[in-house]
């Protein structure tokens, strides 16, 4: 019998209690404390984070000093009603928001607390608990791990692009290949859906989501560059919804009811529904499909489709939950 395998033995990482606690902060983080004393708050603590050992700021900081960053996804009013209901309950705030510098040089920005920061304003609280990173462009990465309320689709992708804007308006930013910011920007697809929903905030992003998906990549153009052609895919795709939004109301017409027309009217425009995607180093080899070929192709499929030939039964094949609704 060969030996056993044994696991490995979970290794420790990270700095130990009087490390956190270290009383030398870089001059980073001491003008980062002076900024905070100038806009009128009060500086907590400075400590090391306990994994990474990177420097952090707990403050106070007056209510009206701090702002969501100017790319993120719009305030959710019926979430930010529950935290209002919710954190009289406690009698706490127990959740401190993380923080930078503004980037317009005055105030601070958070990427992940728009709605306690908001419900605490409706609670006519005067200061907030904020933890600042000295590092400015965390207010970009930290969007990718936000979980104060769950994205959809049309939250996350326009979220995404006015990040892409952002950043394009940043000069130090600017000529940075679009490919810099894949961490941030998480799936390539949702720069381009995020485009249709800026043109039309009724989009229905969720039906192209995996066509779109198939045929995109990051750039390695500069970003403003890459912002100007993910317009223009954009515009193609709203072309496209205005052809299957008269390829719905044929259905429609033909007496066909269900939630699923358009997403089924997709579905057989779609020239890669039965071609399987390619996976690890092969997706890596073959990289995406075309998206403009595709595009024709799901033009011409259009200008093919016979409303009269489609059968209910064919609609059952779409199954699942019903698609999220058009905002």
């Amino acid at each position: 019998m060969p030996p056993r395998k044994t696991k490995p033995k979970a290794q420790s990482a990270g700095l130990e209690p009087e490390e956190v606690a270290d009383e030398s902060p870089p001059a980073k983080v001491e003008e980062l404390a002076e900024a905070v004393e100038a806009e009128g708050g009060r500086v907590l603590s400075r400590y090391r984070d306990p994994l990474g050992g990177h420097w952090l700021v707990l403050a106070a900081l007056p209510l009206d000093k701090v702002e969501p960053t100017p790319f993120q996804r719009e305030l959710s009013d019926s979430h930010a009603k529950r935290l209002v209901g919710v954190i009289p309950k406690v009698g706490r705030f127990l959740d401190p928001l993380i923080a930078v510098r503004a980037n317009k040089g005055s105030g601070f920005w958070t990427p992940n607390g728009m709605h306690r920061l908001e419900a605490m304003r409706r609670l006519g609280a005067k200061s907030i608990v904020v933890l600042l990173v000295p590092e400015v462009e965390i207010a970009f990465r930290i969007l990718a791990l936000n979980t104060e309320k769950a994205h959809n689709l049309k939250d996350k992708s326009l979220e995404v692009v006015r990040m892409a804007d952002a950043l394009a308006e940043e000069p130090a930013q600017a000529k940075r290949p679009e490919s810099d910011w894949s961490f941030e920007f998480e799936e390539p697809a949702y720069l381009t859906i995020g485009r249709a929903y800026a043109e039309r905030p009724r989009y229905s992003g969720g039906a192209y989501m995996p066509v779109v998906k198939r045929c995109e990549e990051f750039f390695d153009k500069p970003i403003a560059r890459a912002n100007e052609l993910r317009t223009a895919r954009a515009a193609r795709l709203i072309e496209l919804d205005d052809k299957v939004n008269e390829l719905v109301a044929a259905l429609k017409a033909a007496g066909l009811k269900s939630a699923y027309l358009k997403p089924f009217v997709v579905a057989r425009l779609n020239p890669l529904r039965f071609v399987p995607a390619a996976r690890g180093k092969k997706k890596a080899e073959a990289g995406p499909a075309s998206f403009d070929k595709t595009l024709d192709q799901m033009f011409s499929r259009g200008e093919k489709f016979d409303a009269a030939k489609i059968r209910p039964q064919d609609l059952a094949s779409m199954g699942g939950a019903p698609p999220e609704p058009d905002e």
